[in-house]
């Protein structure tokens, strides 16, 4: 794969640099701008490696978990590159920084598969989720082990598994807005 993952980071980097506040909007010109250079076959690549990545999950987690990342994750990518809305808010500027940097070291340090367009997506949905729509990245429902899932409770997100994985290399869960649910 090209490193266009890592030319979208630098698109976010100029903003960071050059503007005083970042603006939503900004922010969703460039998730628009490298969500269509997505085609309908690098979200089949995809969709294949999450399968394959989760061939040992127990089955009820797997189908049920699956439905939701191809929603939300995969389909979500088609709604990003449509979007034309203005938010006219601005995102936190150290927040964003720190999610950058995160999302790139996954990539330059080869943490997630940069053989597809995976990276790509990941940094793509992770932002607009975070940073636009300001929701949980992993979608309210989501399965997790124990019978738990993300749920809201009054405007607030929790997760299940958000302190357990923190630290995980591969995780955005740094940068979730989602709060641990106390279980």
């Amino acid at each position: 794969m090209d490193d266009i993952s890592l030319e979208m980071y630098d698109d976010f980097s100029n903003v960071i640099s050059n503007e005083n506040t970042i603006s939503c909007d900004s922010v969703l010109e460039i998730l628009r701008k490298y969500s269509s250079t997505v085609s309908v076959f690098d979200l089949m690549e995809v969709n294949a490696q999450m399968i394959e990545e989760s061939k040992y999950v127990q089955k009820g987690y797997k189908d049920k978990g699956h439905k939701i990342y191809a929603k939300y994750f995969l389909g979500r990518l088609k709604y990003i590159s449509g979007d034309e809305k203005h938010y006219g808010k601005n995102i936190d500027k150290e927040e964003f920084i720190d999610a950058i940097a995160t999302l790139k070291s996954y990539h330059v340090n080869r943490t997630i598969n940069t053989k597809t367009k995976f990276p790509l997506i990941y940094g793509i949905v992770s932002l607009y989720t975070t940073f636009v729509l300001e929701e949980p990245i992993h979608p309210v429902g989501t399965p997790f082990p124990g019978s738990l899932e993300v749920v809201e409770k009054d405007g607030k997100f929790f997760c299940p598994v958000k302190d357990a994985n923190i630290d995980s290399p591969n995780a955005v869960c740094k940068m979730c807005l989602a709060e641990q649910l106390e279980f």
